[in-house]
């Protein structure tokens, strides 16, 4: 099977090497064309009305983007919000029903090629060669990039030691585990060193150990003034990107930085420790300030209007019914509780019109 592939690959490899010489050669200078600024003079992804239908769906409607170079971009939203149609679209592999999107000033529709150079893109599911070794795959990603010959042992051996794979060069793709077929996904996507990067789910179903690895990869990429679009389901990881875009049936509700959004959730919170959350949530709900509330693990996060005016109400109204509990006082809203908040409005808003 291995040498079967291996003859398809050099098919391949012939065939795309060939169109990627001739869109290079058409090509000024990338450095001259794409200067990394790390004032973001000029955005990297742009989006008009952006449409895409699949015969009665409509996938992505109406986006309209603007993500500056050198950030990272996070893209959140439920599933079917169209985030991975989105990226699709984006990377050239499929084609927008409607609008404009531009990546580093191109149209991505009128001239993919020109983009090849520039662009990596790491798709949701494992799209890599199970049957080919880590290296192999590598060496492949190089050859369909276009990286000049005389360069590519060095970059595939810093790649390797940048995603932390040199042990494991020999060993096929589909052998792998989950957190370092991601890494090798990601790997050849930096093969030919590009100035975007769309990573769909990076880390989805990833260990904790390999998600925190993966980011700390990415984190160099973005010092680096790698501009990346991600989509993710993890909030922690939102809160670790420039911007958010919350994305809801086709389209992008809200957008800011973490610390902006996370002020968008309803009211102020105020956080419950008690031996019986049980008891007490049942209790609170005919508490009258609570505009919502939510187990977290061992403790009730309380949405009021006002924590300083409620807490000591609260608290008069537990002891009153001879409710033990440890601790109460304010803190700050999580990012998922502003998300959770936002979709709920946009399906109230949907469900009246």
């Amino acid at each position: 099977m291995k040498h079967v592939v291996k003859n398809v690959v050099k098919n391949v490899v012939k065939n795309v090497e060939k169109q990627s010489m001739s869109a290079r050669s058409q090509l000024p200078n990338a450095e001259s064309r794409f200067p990394n600024s790390v004032h973001h003079s000029m955005n990297a992804i742009e989006t008009h009305q952006l449409h895409r239908r699949f015969r009665r769906t409509v996938a992505v409607k109406a986006l309209d983007l603007a993500i500056p170079q050198g950030i990272i971009y996070g893209l959140i939203g439920p599933d079917g919000a169209g985030k991975t149609t989105t990226l699709r679209m984006l990377a050239g592999v499929l084609k927008p029903s409607s609008g404009q999107a531009r990546v580093l000033g191109q149209d991505v529709v009128r001239d993919p090629e020109a983009l090849r150079p520039h662009l990596g893109y790491m798709p949701q599911h494992f799209s890599l060669y199970g049957d080919l070794s880590v290296l192999e795959n590598l060496r492949f990603f190089a050859e369909i990039y276009g990286v000049p010959r005389k360069e590519r042992a060095a970059r595939i051996q810093r790649l390797l030691r940048f995603a932390q794979l040199e042990a494991f060069a020999q060993r096929p793709a589909a052998k792998l585990s989950g957190g370092m077929k991601k890494k090798l996904g990601l790997a050849c996507a930096l093969v030919h060193s590009p100035r975007i990067l769309l990573l769909d789910e990076p880390t989805n179903g990833v260990d904790p150990v390999s998600r925190r690895e993966f980011w700390d990869i990415l984190g160099e990429l973005y010092l680096q003034g790698v501009t990346i679009l991600i989509t993710t389901p993890y909030m922690d990881e939102a809160e670790r990107c420039n911007l958010v875009g919350l994305m809801f049936q086709g389209t992008i509700i809200q957008q800011g930085e973490p610390e902006a959004l996370r002020r968008l959730a309803p009211g102020e919170l105020l956080v419950l420790y008690a031996p019986d959350l049980l008891r007490v949530e049942q209790l609170l709900a005919r508490f009258p300030d609570i505009l919502s509330l939510q187990v977290y693990g061992d403790r009730l996060h309380l949405f009021v209007a006002d924590a300083q005016a409620s807490r000591p109400r609260l608290e008069a109204f537990l002891r009153e019914r001879g409710v033990a509990f440890t601790a109460l006082y304010q803190d700050e809203p999580r990012l998922e509780e502003a998300f959770v908040h936002l979709i709920r409005q946009a399906q109230a808003r949907q469900a009246a019109a």
